[in-house]
């Protein structure tokens, strides 16, 4: 069979998963030397793809002292105050989760219902404001559902394009779901879908979404995993299919 045979098969099995695997690498495509922060499965996959494929200077960290090749293996100290001179310094992308998102892109984590008498507690704010503030900062959500994307968040821990003012280095590249991909290319920062993975159509994202969500007439599909990207994931970066918690079949 031909390359091009093979390379179509190989595409043709990728997993949602292994989709939104490549929807979160996309996040720091030609990045440069910036240090990359994925909090959670697929994000931590698709960063250290980007590191061995299109982003060959990004830093990866191990969320504590060292900077970490992407096969695990030490390869540099930052210590803490260099840490936060990245991140004050717009020289960070971070991908965060949301229990929360609204149209302009403003996160909650830390309670569902009126913070004063909270029907559900969370995590609390934690670095939101000041990752979204100094840095860019996408969003990773593993179930597109009404109750994650919402007409208003609860509280407000990531701060969106209506909060945001004239901070310098605010801006939020993407957000990933297991629906699509999802920017804020439109005349007023509300959030548009940029893609959709295969078999999602416009109908089923809109009805996953609390609110009124620009769907494009052309909405192009997620970019197709190459062999070479499929290899990477399942034999060097992922082997043991950890993705498949956060995304299933």
């Amino acid at each position: 069979m031909s390359q091009r045979g093979d390379m179509s098969q190989a595409v043709a099995r990728a997993t949602r998963a292994e989709y939104c695997v490549i929807a979160c690498a996309e996040a720091w495509r030609d990045a440069g030397e910036i240090l990359a922060s994925p909090m959670g499965l697929i994000p931590s996959v698709g960063a250290r793809l980007a590191r061995l494929t299109f982003a060959p200077d990004l830093l990866l960290t191990d969320g504590e002292a060292l900077l970490v090749r992407p096969d695990g293996t030490t390869e540099g100290w930052m210590p803490y105050r260099q840490h936060l001179a990245l991140v004050s310094s717009g020289r960070r992308h971070v991908m965060m989760g949301a229990s929360q998102i609204d149209r302009f892109g403003n996160q909650n984590i830390s309670c569902i219902g009126d913070w004063e008498r909270p029907k559900r507690q969370l995590l609390g704010v934690r670095g939101a404001p000041v990752n979204t503030l100094n840095n860019p900062t996408s969003y990773w959500i593993p179930r597109h559902s009404r109750r994650v994307f919402v007409e208003k968040v609860d509280m407000v821990c990531g701060v969106g394009y209506d909060h945001a003012g004239d901070a310098r280095y605010h801006r939020i590249p993407r957000v990933v779901s297991d629906l699509g991909v999802f920017d804020f290319a439109t005349p007023d920062h509300a959030m548009r879908a940029a893609s959709l993975h295969p078999g999602v159509t416009p109908a089923q994202v809109r009805e996953a979404t609390g609110f009124d969500l620009a769907v494009p007439d052309d909405v192009p599909p997620t970019r197709e995993p190459t062999a070479e990207e499929l290899r990477l994931i399942r034999e060097v970066i992922d082997p043991e299919n950890t993705r498949a918690r956060e995304v299933g079949a």
